[in-house]
């Protein structure tokens, strides 16, 4: 078990790089969008590419960051109902379903993205648009969001399996400045 949360420790260094490492991204999408519109405006000249490079750079912090807001328990939930159970109660059940749900879920999107991302590879696949991006690389970002998905469940498998046997304290649990414990994203 040791040797499994130093693993499941390492995988949550590198999405925590990963995960913000992409958000910079959101800043060079807005200042192409910004440039491209007034260059639109005042020049009357635009390119497909420039819209196009906006998409790549929001979809790669969507899927890029999905395994983020795992570790950092930022993802969807039903807190009508898990907001009223205990902690182990919340615990087993995140347990369960990332093992019945999440991750045959990102195996089946990684298997799937893979040939769909090669094929795009191998043709130079480019947009149809007129000016528009290679493909190859939107595709490259899928295939490797789903896979960092899947192995931050994993991640949170080994971490949830962990704290129901008493083998580590939750790590989302933190202090707060009055030295009590408070549970982030609940």
């Amino acid at each position: 078990m040791k040797f499994l949360l130093v693993l499941s420790a390492t995988v949550d260094k590198v999405t925590e790089a990963i995960g913000k490492s992409v958000s910079w991204l959101l800043l060079a999408a807005i200042l192409i969008s910004a440039t491209n519109a007034v260059v639109r405006k005042a020049f009357n000249v635009s390119s497909n590419a420039w819209l196009e490079i906006q998409w790549y750079l929001y979809g790669t912090v969507f899927m890029m960051a999905a395994a983020y807001a795992l570790l950092k328990n930022e993802h969807v939930r039903i807190d009508v109902l898990s907001a009223n159970w205990s902690k182990r109660t919340r615990d087993l059940v995140d347990l369960v379903l990332h093992i019945l749900f999440l991750v045959p879920f990102a195996a089946l999107m990684t298997y799937l993205a893979w040939p769909w991302f090669w094929s795009s590879f191998l043709s130079a696949e480019v947009s149809s648009n007129a000016g528009g991006l290679p493909i190859w690389p939107a595709k490259l970002v899928v295939l490797l969001g789903f896979g960092l998905l899947l192995i931050q469940a994993f991640s949170e498998i080994i971490k949830r399996y962990a704290v129901l046997t008493g083998r580590i304290q939750d790590p989302r649990e933190i202090e707060d400045s009055s030295g009590k414990p408070e549970t982030a994203g609940n």
